[in-house]
């Protein structure tokens, strides 16, 4: 079992403590279904190493194995939509690159076990890039970066066969920060609905592009 703290020190400085595997599956289990469901999307505001959110990848990549385990190309695609679903924010830098490394391994390791030789990089390439820009180092309390920008999450989304459409968002927006009287640099980035139930907008969309090759969007 790992261990639920690193040192003390980021105890005291960040009141870091990781949540035991025991705990995390019993949460989990608690919306079972929606941890099933391959295009479901979960967030957590302080991921830290991945223990919350590569027991979700696991049990999505489960159900993508059972369903489309015998066509590759299939598995390859709904793979993407699995890692593609799971977003996790923290302050702390090593964490997040723990984190990004831990999801990571997971599918490359269910990837290979199922279709050994026959892999292809460039799913990987896309696994990998999906992880840069999906698990972000930052403050979700101030909605931040690490740099001081605010962060930004990418919204992904089979549109056609192996075509991946990708719209970005800034967190702010997502949360609906402001919602009851947004502010005026927040106007471009929601909207209101006929009933004035306040949706974000993206500050950017991406053209369709093949699942293998969105790392060429930048």
């Amino acid at each position: 079992m790992a261990a639920q703290v690193k040192s003390k020190q980021r105890v005291e400085e960040h009141g870091e403590v990781f949540t035991n595997e025991r705990e995390v599956n019993d949460m989990l289990d608690m919306v079972k279904q929606e941890t099933e469901r391959i295009d479901s999307r979960f967030l957590e505001p302080a991921c830290g190493d991945g223990n919350f959110l590569s027991e979700v990848l696991r049990r999505k990549l489960a159900v993508v194995g059972e369903r489309y385990g015998r066509s590759q190309l299939e598995y390859e695609r709904y793979m993407f939509v699995a890692v593609s679903s799971i977003y996790g924010v923290d302050i702390m830098a090593d964490n997040v690159a723990e984190c990004r490394e831990r999801l990571y391994g997971i599918a490359e390791d269910e990837y290979e076990h199922r279709f050994k030789d026959e892999c292809r990089a460039e799913v990987l390439d896309s696994i990998r890039y999906l992880l840069s820009k999906n698990i972000q180092c930052g403050d979700a309390l101030t909605l931040t970066a690490a740099d001081g920008d605010p962060i930004v999450f990418p919204e992904w989304s089979l549109a056609m066969g192996s075509k991946v459409r990708r719209r970005d968002f800034t967190f702010a927006a997502l949360l609906n920060v402001s919602a009851e009287e947004p502010t005026f640099d927040m106007l471009d980035e929601i909207d209101q609905d006929e009933m004035g139930k306040i949706i974000p907008k993206p500050i950017r969309e991406y053209p369709l592009t093949s699942f293998l090759e969105v790392a060429k969007y930048e």
